[in-house]
Parts: C-alpha cells; sequence; structure tokens
C-alpha cells in the first residue's frame, strides 16, 4: 500500500513483497506474453523496488521502468545499476520515445479512480507505444471480488525475511456510494518480535475494482483491439490480465 512507498518504509515494502510475490513467475508470465508477439522492449508502469525488473534486464528484452514513487525509482536504480528506470504519474507522463509493449503490474490499475483518470492513461500509453504494439495490465474484477468482501473481509499477511517477521491486515469493504466499483482498503503493517506487535505504518486508500467490459469498452474507444483476457491466480486473490494492441 502506498504507505511503504517513500520516507524509508520502502525497504520494507522491499523486504515484504519479495515473499507475497514470485518474480521469477512474473517474469516469465509477462516474457512469455511479449515474446509472442514478437515484441522485443517493455516499458513497465509501477515497477515498484526493481525485482521484476531484474529478470527483464538479464533477459534479451530491452526494459525501462516507471514508478510514481521517487524512493521506489531510486531502490530500483540501487538494485539494478545497468537498468532504465523513470519517475511519473501512469495518468501523466512523456518520455520522449516509444516502445514495442508496455505493461502494468500488481494491480496498479486499482489506483484510477474515476473514468478521466482511466482515459488520461490509456491515452499516456498509445502515445508511447509503437504501431501495433503490446498493451498488457492486471486488474481486480470487480464481480467476483466484491462477493468476497460485500460483508467486509480481513486478510492477513505475515512476511518472514532476514530474521524480521512483518504482518499485514488488511480489512476491504465495497463503498456502494461511489459511482464506479470502488472499495475502502484499511491496512496496518506490523514488526513482530518475540509474539509481539509493533506498529509500524497503516493505510487508509480507496481504490477501484473495474469489470471486463469496461475495460473492453475503454479500451476499444481509445483503439486498442483486446487480444486475449487471461483469468489468473495472484496473490491475495485472483485476477484478469487483458492484452490488447494498438490499431
Amino acid at each position: 500500500m502506498q504507505s511503504l512507498y517513500s520516507n524509508g518504509l520502502e525497504n520494507i515494502y522491499d523486504e515484504m513483497y519479495q515473499t507475497f510475490i514470485n518474480y521469477e513467475e512474473e517474469f516469465q508470465f509477462y516474457s512469455k506474453i511479449i515474446k509472442k508477439h514478437n515484441k522485443e522492449n517493455v516499458l513497465e508502469i509501477g515497477c515498484g523496488s526493481g525485482h521484476l525488473a531484474k529478470h527483464f534486464i538479464h533477459s534479451t528484452i530491452d526494459y525501462n521502468g516507471m514508478d510514481l514513487s521517487n524512493d521506489m525509482v531510486k531502490l530500483s536504480q540501487k538494485r539494478n545499476p545497468t537498468g532504465t528506470f523513470h519517475k511519473g504519474d501512469m495518468t501523466n507522463f512523456y518520455l520522449n520515445k516509444t516502445f514495442d509493449s508496455v505493461i502494468i503490474t500488481a494491480r496498479t490499475t486499482s489506483y484510477l479512480l474515476n473514468n478521466v483518470s482511466v482515459q488520461k492513461a490509456i491515452k499516456n500509453i498509445y502515445s508511447h507505444l509503437d504501431k501495433k504494439g503490446i498493451f498488457c495490465f492486471d486488474f481486480i474484477d470487480a464481480n467476483r471480488f466484491f462477493k468476497l468482501i460485500k460483508d467486509g473481509k480481513t486478510i492477513i499477511h505475515n512476511a518472514e525475511t532476514r530474521n524480521t517477521t512483518y504482518s499485514r491486515t488488511s480489512f476491504m469493504k465495497p463503498k456502494i456510494t461511489k459511482e464506479n466499483f470502488m472499495f475502502q482498503w484499511d491496512a496496518k503493517y506490523y514488526e513482530i518480535k518475540n509474539k509481539n506487535h509493533t506498529l509500524i505504518t497503516e493505510d487508509q486508500s480507496e481504490v477501484r475494482a473495474f469489470t471486463i467490459n469496461e475495460w473492453q469498452l475503454f479500451l476499444e474507444i481509445n483503439n486498442f483491439t483486446v487480444l486475449e483476457i487471461i483469468d489468473r491466480k495472484s496473490y491475495a486473490f485472483d485476477t484478469y490480465v487483458v492484452v490488447a494492441q494498438k490499431q
């Protein structure tokens, strides 16, 4: 969550999420899609602390990473000295170059809270893609997810790393007063020592889920052709992955 993206807490994010996500599997998944469509380079939006970047940089696919958090960009660059990273907002960025493919990973689309921001992000990505370029991203499926959290749901993740145990307690519930499929995601992060929980930080975030039909329409009106929609298991809950091509 966002409170772990800066101010020194990005290092805790880095430690925890290595236990949540298998970055080798993530790389194999996305690189397979990129190679399937004969693309040779990629821009990853929401590159985080650079673990997925590391796999791309050591592959045959030319890689650029981008993140909204300047601290995350610095951490990615430190982890991958030969990599190319940019600070940027997916709704408003300009890199003065185009790419064969653009990916948005780790359900970062959840931070596109309204239709205006969705439109801006898609248009920006379109302008940074080569002709017939591929746009690939995952999203939280409102149809399935809201059934799980309709009465409120608490999920606890524990992460053991370098002799330290961290814990994240998340509470999620739909916000039915909003226009889109919004939900409240409140999270508390703890460090556990000798069975004692010390609160590190907490988040109170409003984020968004989508339906397949919403994304199909957004892409169609912005001159993308949907090539594939993949039902994929991922940490905490399943997602869909969309593969679309610039017309």
